[in-house]
Parts: C-alpha cells; structure tokens; sequence
C-alpha cells in the first residue's frame, strides 16, 4: 500500500530537499556527509517523537511480524535484526531475485532500522532495537510469481494471512504490522486474529489508499479495508510532513491513529534508499511505536497499548476524532508515558479481591422485604392458579375448532412457499487483491532526472 521514488545509496550524496504531495522532488548537487539519509528522515523521527521515546527504550527484547512481500536480512540497516519465516505465497520465486521482498524490506527498516557505520548512517527506525520476523503472504507487482499469485482463489489468499498470523503466535512475536488490504473480510483471519489478542500481540494495520472515493455520495467515506477493519486492529491513516491528510489515505471508521506516509525515506531490499508514501509507510511507524510500548511493557495488554498510542496523540482533530485522521498524529513518547499509566494501574487492581464490587456489590443492597401469606392468603393462591387453568383450556377449545373451520374453506391448490431472501442473494467479488502492488496506489510525482532520485517504475496498477 504504498508508491516509492528512489534514493541511490552514496557516500558523497546529493543534499535532498522533500516536498510535498504531488509535486517534484528536488535536489542540488551539492556534496554532503555520509548521513545525508538520517538528515532527510528525521523529520519524520520527530513526527512521532521517537528519539524523546528512546531514552526509555529502544525496543530491546520486542520481535514485531512483518507480514508482507518479504524482507531481505542482509541490507545494511537491518543486518543482524531479521529473523526468516516461511514464505507462504503459494509462489517460487526466491529470495536472491531482485524483485522479491522489495515492500516488505521498505517497512522493516521503518520499524526497526539500526543504522550502519555505527548507528549514524541510514534508515533508523522508530523501535530500531526491536527485531523482525519476516513472513511473506504477498507478492510484489514486478515479482515473477505476481502472475500466478494473482490467479490464486480468495480462500487461498486469505488463509495465508489466517496462516502467518498463527506463525507469528507461535513464535512469540509482540507485535504485527500489515501493510496490505483487503476488501473483504475472512472468518480463518479473523479467528487467527482473535487467536492473537489472546496472547498478548498488538496488530496494525494500513486503513488503505482509496482516499475520499465515495465523496459526494451517501457515504462519504473510503471502502473498508481487512484487516484494519477487524476488531480490535489499530488501523492507521497517513498524514503529510505539515500534518495534513493525505490525498490518497482513506478516511473511514477503520481509522484509529495517523502516522507520515508522504515521501518518507526508506531501505529497499537492494540496499538503496527510497522515498515511500502511502497508508504502508504509516503503519509500519506505528507498530514500531507499539514495539516500544511492548519492550518497555511486555505484559500490558492488547487494548491497553492501543488505548495509551489513541489516548496520547497530538494533533487531535476537532471534536477529538475524525475518519481522516482518527484521534490524531501517533506521539511515541506520550504514548509510553500513557502506557506506564495503564502498567501501573493494571498492576495495582490485579491484586485486589474478587468480592470487590461496584457500591459494595451484593453485601450493601437489603433483601426485599417480603411478608408472611399465612393460611388465607394460601387459598387464595391457590384459588387463582385453578382459574387460570379453566381459562387456558376453553382457550385451547376455541383454538382447534377454529383451525378446522379454516382448514374445510382453504383452496384446494396451496399458495408457494416464499423465499426468506427476496431476490438473487447478491455475492462480493474481490475487487482487488492485497498488497504493494495492486492495492489502488495514488501517484506522488516524478523526480528530477538529474537529482539522484529516480522514480519507481509504473508502481500504480
């Protein structure tokens, strides 16, 4: 879910200056230190407050399941950080092809991008000490299984994702970043989901790249997009370095939190930097933020991280939420001071007494007073049950003899039973499939041939 426009790695690189949606980027050709990348991300470190967070953690001891197109180990930002899982595709093409693990590797350095040349080069990501479990469920648009993956039924599609959810589970991950969409949703995903909350794991996922597409109808809003629709998924829009909403991030109610998804600087899986926009980008900053809250908090619950990242926004939009934005911008530090909040109190009435209740629960209501019937008031109870049964039966009585009336008057030819449907039972198709390639991406620009920023090719289906 996501467009990217590429940065050649160098070491005497072009000074870059980022703009903004829609419009070129431009550069000088002016020579610059090695850490010219982390100059050009920062802004979006800052966006979400990420180097206030690291004085309490770095993410040590976190493992976040990146479910997506794959996620090359060996680049330098992330050496050592990646764990390998299983490629669930249903396709063969392998991990040495340049045109494998292309998304999956842009995401795994947001999240959890170390740097190179002693931490001071390159992508660094909002958890960078937390590690990646890579799980591959899609394929990118110029791999060369796209093909034949796109030609897979849904069911086979969506019980990938129900798969490497369960594999994420069993390999203890604390949290799972999905930068994919689908339409619609699936009764295997959202049980592995379930299955997820139940131990602990914080989900994100991206609210989509539809934009406004309903606007002016009765909607007014984006389709929805699975898994960031499924209870209790933090679903994440994506915002432009000023801020504002961005064109192509759908606003519907799937929307919780936003994060920077316009031009923000990643590693690809060919070691070279890129500038990504989309809801993908967005979500995988979020995560890391909740890889932070998990490696700080390990045993706070699902619903409370997400209630301390929704809770500590800033930016909040008038009236506190909106289907743009959600409750505002994600603010990691904030968000793990929220966090130590929840921690604390979770702990203190972990202890206390099951007999405790609200206004002192049963112990403090009186028993209704009730007075005794006595001999009399027996008969007479006795003497109204005898009346109700009289009564019952000359009902029933009543009842037969009425329905052979209307049996003797019926039409000999009986009316055809109607359908509890009325009409055709309409079926959803799959308007799309999920993931970087086909997921309805919006354009960002070109690039200045001459800047050192080349553009990605044809990367809007």
């Amino acid at each position: 879910m996501l467009n990217a426009l590429q940065v050649p790695r160098r070491t005497v690189a072009s000074l870059v200056m980022l703009a903004s949606l829609g419009a070129a980027i431009a550069a000088a050709a002016v020579p610059a230190e090695a850490d010219t990348v982390r100059d050009a991300q920062m802004w979006v470190l800052d966006a979400v407050s990420a180097p206030a967070a690291w004085s309490v953690t770095r993410g040590q001891g976190s493992t976040v399941a990146v479910i997506d197109s794959g996620v090359n180990p060996h680049v330098s930002d992330l050496a050592g950080s990646v764990i390998t899982g299983p490629d669930l595709t249903g396709v063969h093409t392998t991990s040495a092809n340049p045109n494998w693990g292309v998304h999956g590797t842009w995401m795994a350095s947001l999240i959890a991008g170390h740097g190179h040349d002693g931490g001071s080069s390159g992508i660094e990501g909002v958890a960078p000490a937390a590690r990646v479990l890579s799980i591959r469920v899609v394929t990118d648009r110029h791999d060369p299984g796209y093909s034949a993956y796109e030609h897979e039924s849904d069911s086979r599609v969506q019980n990938a994702l129900a798969q490497a959810i369960t594999y994420a589970i069993k390999r203890r991950a604390d949290v799972i970043s999905m930068s994919l969409g689908y339409r619609e949703p699936s009764m295997a995903v959202r049980s592995a989901l379930q299955d997820a909350f139940d131990h602990g794991i914080v989900v994100v996922a991206s609210s989509g790249n539809d934009g406004n597409s309903a606007a002016g109808g009765a909607a007014r809003q984006a389709p929805y997009s699975f898994p960031a629709d499924y209870p209790g998924v933090l679903g994440v829009a994506a915002v432009s370095r000023s801020g504002s909403p961005a064109r192509f991030s759908s606003d519907n109610l799937s929307v919780q939190v936003a994060a920077p998804g316009v031009n923000v600087p990643a590693q690809g899986r060919d070691g070279q930097y890129w500038l990504v926009s989309g809801t993908s980008p967005a979500c995988a900053l979020t995560a890391g933020v909740a890889a932070l809250i998990k490696a700080k908090y390990p045993r706070l619950a699902p619903a409370l991280v997400v209630q301390a990242i929704t809770s500590s926004t800033r930016n909040r939009p008038p009236g506190g939420y909106d289907n743009k934005v959600g409750f505002g911008a994600v603010n990691a530090a904030a968000a793990l001071a929220a966090a130590a909040n929840l921690a604390a109190r979770s702990r203190s009435q972990s202890g206390a007494a099951t007999t405790l209740h609200f206004g002192g629960g049963a112990a403090a209501v009186p028993p209704v007073p009730i007075a005794p019937r006595g001999a009399a008031g027996l008969i007479v109870a006795c003497l109204l049950a005898l009346t109700f049964l009289a009564a019952t039966g000359l009902a029933s009585k009543r009842l037969v003899a009425l329905r052979r009336t209307l049996s003797r008057g019926q039409h000999a030819a009986d009316r055809p039973p109607q359908p509890a449907w009325p009409g055709p039972r309409v079926h959803a198709t799959w308007p799309e499939r999920p993931g970087p390639g086909p997921a309805a991406e919006q354009a960002v620009g070109s690039a200045d041939p001459g800047s050192g920023w080349p553009s990605w090719p044809d990367h809007t289906p």
